[in-house]
């Protein structure tokens, strides 16, 4: 629902575009706007809106940047197909199968995508507060970093920095600077750590230089930010991953039994 202009003057300090934009956006997002559906014409945006033509094209341009519309010439601007993603973080966190690729790889491609990872560093380094705390290092300890960023038909739709143990990582093809074949969780497993739990941590976040670069975001959308604690026998942590997608695009799913 649109607030009234004057109530939105009083407490909202965004320009006029970008409160049109944020309005739009939260229809697409939540499904009122389909995929493939026509926005509404400019003439009933800027009626709406109480906005000039100028406001309403500036709002478009920015649905247009974030990739949630297509607008051509001479025709309406519409909502992209398959926008909005949703992710399964549960359907993908167990390890593969002797000769299988990534599991996340594998649940992509359900979704009628092409997929594909880019490791772009590997390296020893004293991680962030919340990670080292979670992997139990003690101050000013290290661990192994492996960072990748994934595609989904050549988009960048996320950026994943996982830290390793070093007592884990040493000698081990964590340290090389090559795809694991299954992933991760198959190595870890191999080499006597299975992956018995992991717990994430949600959150919104303006986007760092590096994620918004990595990205290609538009703008300074937030970005859904998990930090993904694994932990196998004896609750022991082998693995702490922060994993950054843009937040306009991505939505998690998870699903819970009850006790």
């Amino acid at each position: 629902m649109t607030m009234p202009r004057t109530e939105a003057d009083a407490y909202d300090r965004r320009s006029l575009h970008e409160r049109i934009a944020a309005d739009l956006r939260e229809e697409i997002m939540s499904g009122d706007l389909a995929p493939g559906a026509k926005l509404p014409s400019t003439t009933q945006l800027t009626a709406r809106f109480v906005a000039s033509n100028a406001t309403v094209q500036k709002a478009l341009q920015l649905l247009k940047d974030e990739r949630l519309v297509i607008g051509r010439p001479g025709a309406a601007v519409t909502v992209r197909e398959h926008r909005q993603r949703t992710m399964r973080p549960a359907s993908y966190m167990a390890p593969a199968q002797t000769g299988e690729p990534y599991r996340w790889l594998t649940e992509a491609a359900k979704l009628g995508a092409q997929a594909r990872s880019e490791l772009v560093d590997v390296a020893e380094t004293t991680p962030p507060a919340d990670v080292a705390a979670a992997l139990k290092l003690a101050a000013g300890g290290t661990a192994l970093l492996r960072r990748q960023v994934l595609f989904i038909d050549d988009e960048p739709v996320e950026l994943v920095t996982s830290y390793y143990p070093l007592e884990i990582a040493h000698g081990t093809a964590l340290m090389e600077r090559r795809k694991i074949k299954g992933g991760t969780p198959t190595l870890l497993a191999e080499l006597g750590h299975p992956p018995r739990l992991s717990v994430d941590r949600v959150s919104a976040r303006v986007p760092t230089q590096e994620q918004y670069t990595a990205l290609q975001l538009p703008s300074s959308l937030p970005v859904l930010r998990t930090l993904r604690v694994v932990y196998s026998d004896g609750e022991r942590p082998i693995e702490a991953t922060v994993m950054a997608k843009a937040g306009h695009l991505y939505e998690l799913q998870y699903e819970f039994t009850p006790e």
